[in-house]
């Protein structure tokens, strides 16, 4: 897989991987949740995997910046060659990027298991930035299971 070397072209390209909040340790915490999740839903692991690392690759600040997921899956058109995924694959991992933010799950049944691995894995790690991850906005069913028995059992993300 080419995740190594997506890594280094990230790192060559911002600052952005050592970010406290949206950095490489949230990276790797989406990968771990939509993973997760991914497999259990029958997600393709290989777009999860590319979507944890470059979903926020490309923000341009911590806060307020709702363009920073079509940025991403702009970065990943111009960089395509990193990816070793198909056609098909990469047009999902484009979607998944560009979306990420603003998908609401509100008519969402039958949505494709890969973009809610995605997503929910994104969001599941909300708690770093003081955000309980709220069922109702979660795409699966597992990442629902997973966000009600982490509020069940007092989780609390400042821990890590």
């Amino acid at each position: 897989m080419s995740l190594i070397r997506l890594l280094r072209q990230i790192k060559n390209d911002s600052d952005m991987w050592q970010s406290e909040a949206h950095g490489i340790t949230h990276w790797d915490r989406v990968m771990e949740n939509a993973l997760m999740i991914g497999i259990e839903n029958g997600a393709d692991l290989k777009i999860v995997e590319y979507f944890a690392y470059l979903h926020d690759c490309c923000r341009e600040n911590e806060w307020d910046d709702p363009q920073h997921g079509p940025r991403a899956a702009a970065f990943a058109k111009r960089k395509r060659d990193l990816f070793d995924l198909s056609d098909t694959q990469f047009k999902l991992l484009v979607r998944a990027c560009s979306g990420h933010t603003h998908a609401h799950p509100n008519g969402r049944a039958g949505l494709d298991p890969t973009l809610a691995a995605c997503w929910d894995g994104d969001r599941l790690d909300l708690g770093r930035v003081g955000i309980t991850p709220d069922p109702n906005r979660l795409f699966s069913d597992q990442g629902k299971e997973y966000a009600i028995y982490n509020q069940a059992i007092g989780f609390n993300y400042e821990d890590f």
